[in-house]
């Protein structure tokens, strides 16, 4: 079986990580976390569009780092917490542009399935998120949404409580491996 790819999106604290890692341990695959995390524990929530671009390029080649890892030893899953569209879309969001190595590397860079995580678990307060306002939580979710309809992979909605997402997501992994 060749290598599969899925990526885990959406707005900030939609459960992507929890998600994540759940599928991981449930199909035994290997699970790549948000590099977007790491960099801003390190060198703080202040950023500038030239972090998000460091951010982008960090995350590329941890995956690319991954992937090869899996190839050679004969992985056939990857979960990715977080891709270059979420960094495409804060970007846009925060500072009205994105730059466009990412959008190049977006239109370049193949996934088997998109998980879209929604907007309606409770917002969870911690040291990186910006953006605990309702209405600001589900324009993003929309601007997600859109950014899916652009890709050429399948994608699903993952919504519900916790025990009902795992549950939809892997049901849709399942369909693509």
């Amino acid at each position: 079986m060749s290598l599969k790819k899925i990526v885990v999106v959406g707005p900030e604290s939609t459960g992507k990580s929890t998600l994540s890692e759940q599928l991981a341990a449930h199909f035994n695959a290997k699970w790549l976390p948000e590099y977007a995390r790491e960099y801003l524990l390190t060198n703080g929530k202040e950023y500038t569009i030239n972090d998000l671009l460091v951010i982008a390029k960090k995350q590329i080649e941890t995956e690319d780092q991954q992937i090869e890892e899996m190839e050679k030893k004969g992985g056939s899953l990857l979960i990715i917490d977080t891709d270059l569209i979420v960094i495409k879309v804060w970007s846009e969001f925060v500072f009205g542009y994105c730059d466009t190595w990412i959008l190049q590397q977006i239109a370049l860079r193949q996934y088997d399935g998109y998980l879209l995580c929604d907007v309606d678990l409770p917002w969870v307060q911690d040291a990186l998120r910006e953006y605990p306002d309702k209405e600001i939580r589900q324009q993003l979710f929309k601007y997600y949404k859109e950014n899916m309809s652009a890709q050429n992979a399948p994608w699903a909605i993952i919504s519900g409580k916790y025990e009902e997402r795992l549950t939809t997501a892997v049901r849709f992994v399942e369909g693509l491996i």
